[in-house]
């Protein structure tokens, strides 16, 4: 089981910034995917962005199109979502996920990550 460390949540003021971070206990494969994710209490986890380690391609929620950005460096295992023009919707419990096995295509389907991080808090006031 791979273990995945979040950090770099935190309180901004709206328009702010913020880089989470993902600390992978194992490299990512190269046939892999990975995302965030993100919930507030008493909704559905919602798919924020997702990255496809073959290729690099990357997928963002209308909601974030623009603002956030996913990336990864194998190097440091880590995986990051940097949010920049935050805004009060965006307050919720961020998660980081995995699937390290082979895929073709990767989805938000959260049922297809089989490794998650405990979250990050952010939270942006106006």
């Amino acid at each position: 089981q791979v273990q995945l460390v979040e950090s770099g949540g935190g309180s901004v003021q709206a328009g702010g910034s913020l880089r989470l971070s993902c600390s992978a206990s194992r490299s990512f494969c190269s046939n892999c995917c990975t995302a965030w994710f993100r919930q507030v209490p008493g909704k559905e986890r919602e798919g924020v962005a997702r990255l496809y380690t073959d290729s690099g391609a990357t997928y963002y929620a209308d909601s974030v199109k623009g603002r956030f950005t996913i990336s990864q460096d194998n190097a440091k295992r880590t995986l990051y979502l940097q949010m920049n023009g935050l805004k009060p919707e965006d307050t919720a419990m961020y998660y980081c996920a995995a699937d390290y096995r082979w895929r073709a295509i990767c989805s938000m389907n959260q049922l297809e990550y089989n490794s998650w991080g405990q979250g990050t808090q952010v939270t942006v006031s106006s």
